[in-house]
Order: C-alpha cells, then sequence, then structure tokens
C-alpha cells in the first residue's frame, strides 16, 4: 500500500510564504517519473498547479502560480509559495505517477494522492 503524506500548511497573511512536503511510505520503490502538487479552491475542481518530472527535473507551472511557486525534490516533494495572495486558499494536495503523463496538471493522470493540506490565505 503506497500512501504519500502532505504537511506544511497553515494560516498565513497574504504576501507571505509557506512551504509544503510530501513524504511516501509503503512498498514501493520511490522513482515516481511525474510528481504533482495540486490543490482545490473553494467551489472549485481540483487543478494542477506545479508538475516535476524526476528523470529530467524538468518543471511546470499554471500560469497562476508561475513566479511565486516552485517545486522541487530531493527525496521529498516541496512546493514553496512564497507571494501568497487568498486566492491560493485551499487544499493542497500531492500526486505521482510512475509514468510520463501526457497532461501533467489534469488530475485524472495521477494513480496516487495524498490527503491533502489546508493552505489559508488572509488578507
Amino acid at each position: 500500500q503506497v500512501q504519500l503524506v502532505e504537511s506544511g500548511g497553515g494560516s498565513v497573511q497574504a504576501g507571505g510564504s509557506l512551504r509544503l512536503s510530501c513524504t511516501a511510505s509503503g512498498d514501493i520503490e520511490y522513482s515516481w517519473v511525474t510528481m504533482a502538487w495540486f490543490r482545490q479552491r473553494p467551489g472549485t475542481e481540483r487543478e494542477g498547479v506545479a508538475v516535476m518530472f524526476s528523470d529530467s527535473k524538468v518543471t511546470m507551472y499554471a500560469d497562476s502560480v508561475k513566479g511565486r511557486f516552485t517545486i522541487s525534490r530531493e527525496g521529498t516533494l516541496y512546493l514553496q509559495m512564497n507571494s501568497l495572495r487568498p486566492d491560493d486558499t485551499g487544499m493542497y494536495y500531492c500526486a505521482a505517477d510512475s509514468r510520463w503523463v501526457a497532461s501533467p496538471l489534469q488530475r485524472y493522470e495521477y494513480t496516487y494522492w495524498g490527503q491533502g493540506t489546508q493552505v489559508t490565505v488572509s488578507s
């Protein structure tokens, strides 16, 4: 059984920063090809915000977070979030798959998911 566990969420003022972490456990070889962070803002669908293809370290970001969020991996997967805005509020999830996915910002591409960590940004 594979588990992805997120941590690092919390409440911050607009303009602040948070760093989310995602660790994997269970009977796996931790060699994901594609790893991503998604978020679900209140009243909206879950959306991809940042993706890393581990073989090449290629990254991809949603337009709404470019220049503010950085995805990285050192064993653990991270999402550094700077210049946070109230509309960044939501539940953040990490996701992983052992394939090179074709549409990396689409949730249907990912096999494994964490339970999420809440991020709240106040104005």
